[in-house]
Order: C-alpha cells, then structure tokens, then sequence
C-alpha cells in the first residue's frame, strides 16, 4: 500500500507540473515579449543618447576652435 501512494504521489506530482506548464507557459511567453520590448526601447533611447552626446561634442569643439583662431 506504501508504494501506491509513492506512486499517485509521484503521479500528481507530474500532473500539477504539467498543468502549470500549460498554464505558465504562455504568460512567460507573453512576460519575455514585454521584456523585449523594454530592452529593445532602452537600446535605441541609450544610441540616441551617445548620438546627441556626439554632436555635442563635436559642436564644443569647433566653437574651441573658432575661439581659439579669433584669439
């Protein structure tokens, strides 16, 4: 009788996996889609700010230098 209810035990213990499985299964799906999405806009936000950074950049430099040639 022991090893019955090892077995149904073990038994359930596959079932409620499964159901979870089913169950879970599309909301971590969903879950890495919303994630994407996060990472992939937080992606282009970080390039748009090295490109604004760059123009920046390159605009303080050549107001340097023309300070520096009326100087």
């Amino acid at each position: 009788m022991k090893e019955a209810k090892d077995v149904l035990r073990i038994v359930g213990m596959i079932l409620l996996g499964l159901f979870v499985f089913m169950v879970a299964a599309p909301l971590v799906m969903k879950l890495a889609g919303i994630t994407y999405g996060i990472i992939t806009g937080l992606i282009f936000l970080a390039i748009l700010l090295i490109k604004v950074a760059v123009v920046l950049a390159i605009g303080y430099l050549i107001l340097v230098g023309i300070r520096a040639l009326l100087r």
